[in-house]
């Protein structure tokens, strides 16, 4: 994979371009993925965005959000779209199989795949990239291309808006290990140039619905176990959840942190039963690694100390594969 800046030259001139991102993309995704998106219409490209999935409707005030299309919704527009691409760019994800019903239509492309990443272990398809797994979000690695490739004059207050929103949601509004000086000289380059934080800040945070509030006191008072003697605790959601507060896209989002902030907790698990497949979210401190877990025990990946898996089993299966797996670690989650 040759490295990202040496695609400039290619940029120079107008291409059909396809950004996409992993399927239910957060705010990392849809940001890295707009943020490239306004630099790339700005250098007079044919740019579309396709989300595999809906996305959340907390993230509906990214600028030109309302230009992306959803696949599942949109195959048609999608399909069109993807017809003579030139360049796919792929962010915040780093196998096509996280691109769900998109994959085949992407692996059967015949043009330069480029990625955007900062997951472990990239699938070995892609002409053009970067991989940084210590890079605390992509959108700070879609900042940092943009500079490597001496095009910082791009950088106009909608991409600021994308990147910021990006990363702040990837570090946990800055709290998370992950957050270097990188990070912070970047919000600060941000700033300088104008750019309103707060707002960002109101619109992730500050924008959820009354039900949504509900199902996360549901959660903490009728879902959550503590396993003290493994440092570990868990919320098992069960669909007739899902079901009864109406929860949308996006709803879950965030719920698995708070078990972090139980004193002497290590590890955390958000386990959800979608209703086609069980999916887990897996956060922890110090020194467990929950990228090593997840791909061990479900199938999964991610960060280090932010994974996610799945499970083909029913809830309470999946439950007591967890509860199994958190028993063979307990040393190291001491």
């Amino acid at each position: 994979m040759k490295r990202i800046e040496e695609i400039k030259p290619l940029l120079e001139t107008p291409k059909r371009v396809v950004i996409t991102m992993h399927q239910k993309p957060d705010a990392d995704a849809m940001g890295s993925s707009l943020a490239l998106y306004h630099y790339l219409k700005q250098k007079g490209h044919d740019v579309t965005v396709i989300s595999p999935t809906n996305f959340p409707d907390f993230l509906n005030w990214m600028p030109g959000s309302q230009d992306v299309l959803d696949f599942e919704s949109s195959q048609d527009k999608a399909m069109k779209a993807l017809e003579g691409v030139e360049l796919l760019f792929c962010l915040d994800f780093n196998a096509l199989y996280r691109t769900k019903n998109m994959e085949p239509h992407l692996a059967a492309l015949n043009c330069l795949k480029v990625l955007i990443d900062h997951h472990l272990e990239p699938q070995p398809v892609f002409e053009y990239g970067v991989s940084d797994t210590t890079a605390a979000s992509t959108a700070l690695l879609v900042y940092e291309t943009i500079h490597k490739m001496g095009e910082e004059r791009y950088i106009n207050d909608a991409m600021a808006q994308c990147i910021y929103a990006g990363t702040m949601t990837d570090t946990g509004s800055f709290r998370f290990a992950s957050t270097s000086s990188r990070v912070h000289r970047m919000v600060a380059d941000l700033l300088d140039h104008g750019l309103n934080h707060e707002l960002i800040h109101q619109a992730i945070y500050d924008n959820f619905l009354e039900n949504r509030l509900r199902f996360l006191g549901h959660c903490l008072l009728n879902r959550m176990e503590v396993y003290y003697e493994y440092n570990t605790a868990m919320i098992a959601i069960p669909y007739t959840d899902l079901k009864r507060f109406d929860l949308q896209t996006g709803d879950t989002e965030g719920v698995v942190n708070f078990l972090l902030s139980i004193q002497g907790i290590k590890m955390a698990a958000l386990i959800i039963d979608r209703h086609q497949e069980v999916k887990l979210s897996f956060r922890s401190k110090g020194d467990f690694d929950v990228n090593t877990f997840a791909r061990k025990y479900f199938d999964g990946g991610g960060h280090f100390h932010a994974a996610g898996g799945h499970s083909a089993d029913n809830l309470d299966v999946t439950v007591q594969r967890f509860v199994d797996a958190i028993a063979e670690n307990e040393e190291a989650l001491q």
